[in-house]
């Protein structure tokens, strides 16, 4: 497993292979629901307290560019983790709601076990966000520390996406769709949409910023170092002048030979075989009898005359 976006897929793939059901034989459903939302809310909790541990060492150790970046791109994960709690909370008030109206005399555990697919659903759904905040927050600590990738900051942020819309369906699927919990859990999910769209743009402006500060930043070498760096870039300088040079001659010699071919092709010859395309004018370029004949503008008097024919 190399890195969090390989753990986020090896971890999904493992739930996806499991036999429906293997664990639910363990426990009764509603507990398991219970324990699942309830470990949900910890991870989300966790996350966001990991965040804030991270901007904190950052704002003591970076400064400049990279601290800028650092607290741009954790504030949008703390918005996230934020988005998505609200969302968990919202899910749990609709669930309230479902079992509430639907279990009539039964107890809440009889309605889990009654609807054991949409539990189940609602189970896998609510590990699958669980996992997701916690290997956003593993991302965006190695983004922080420099050892990581901002692209799997990115994808981590699109599966908690997927993850969150996951459980968003399993939770409104026996919903009334005039409920109030479904409006406002509709409207969570715009708030983690949003919120994802928010740490996507974050990382992707932050890792602009590093890139560009890299290849400029100087303050910590010595004049040795200078001394080699500028060396190099002289050298470097010299041999893409070189090539460019280069390149220019094979454009003009490729120039050329088109247009060689091409007169062949039309059959152009004469005195103008030979020149160069600089030599000829644009008229030039196609004969006589390949131009386009121009004529005069009609007077209004013959659009008239020749609106009435036919």
């Amino acid at each position: 497993v190399r890195g969090p976006v390989h753990l986020c897929y090896f971890v999904f793939s493992e739930q996806k292979l499991r036999p429906r059901g293997l664990e639910l034989q363990q426990g009764e459903l509603g507990d398991l629901v219970e324990q699942e939302m309830a470990a949900t809310s910890a991870a989300v909790e966790s996350a966001a307290a990991r965040i804030e541990e991270m901007l904190n060492k950052s704002r003591a150790v970076d400064t400049g560019i990279k601290m800028e970046v650092n607290e741009r791109i954790l504030a949008s994960c703390t918005d996230l983790m934020q988005a998505i709690k609200v969302l968990v909370l919202s899910s749990k008030d609709l669930q309230r709601d479902i079992v509430e109206s639907g279990r009539g005399a039964a107890s809440m555990k009889e309605f889990y076990a009654k609807n054991s697919r949409w539990t189940e659903g609602l189970i896998s759904a609510s590990k699958a966000v669980g996992w997701g905040a916690t290997m956003l927050v593993d991302a965006a600590d190695q983004v922080v520390q420099g050892t990581g990738k901002f692209e799997e900051l990115m994808v981590c942020s699109h599966e908690i996406a997927a993850s969150t819309a996951q459980l968003v369906a399993a939770s409104k699927v026996k919903a009334d769709k005039d409920s109030p919990n479904l409006s406002r859990l509709r409207q969570a999910s715009k708030g983690v949409t949003q919120a994802t769209a928010g740490v996507v743009a974050s990382t992707k402006s932050g890792k602009s910023q590093i890139e560009d500060t890299e290849t400029m930043d100087f303050s910590a070498m010595t004049l040795t170092q200078i001394k080699r760096q500028e060396m190099d870039a002289q050298v470097l300088v010299l041999e893409l002048e070189t090539r460019l040079q280069k390149e220019r001659e094979r454009l003009g010699e490729l120039r050329k030979k088109h247009y060689e071919l091409a007169g062949v092709a039309e059959g152009w010859g004469g005195e103008e075989e030979g020149k160069t395309p600089k030599q000829l004018s644009v008229n030039n370029t196609i004969p006589s009898d390949h131009q386009p004949k121009l004529l005069p503008p009609q007077t209004s008097s013959q659009n008239s005359l020749a609106d009435g024919v036919g």
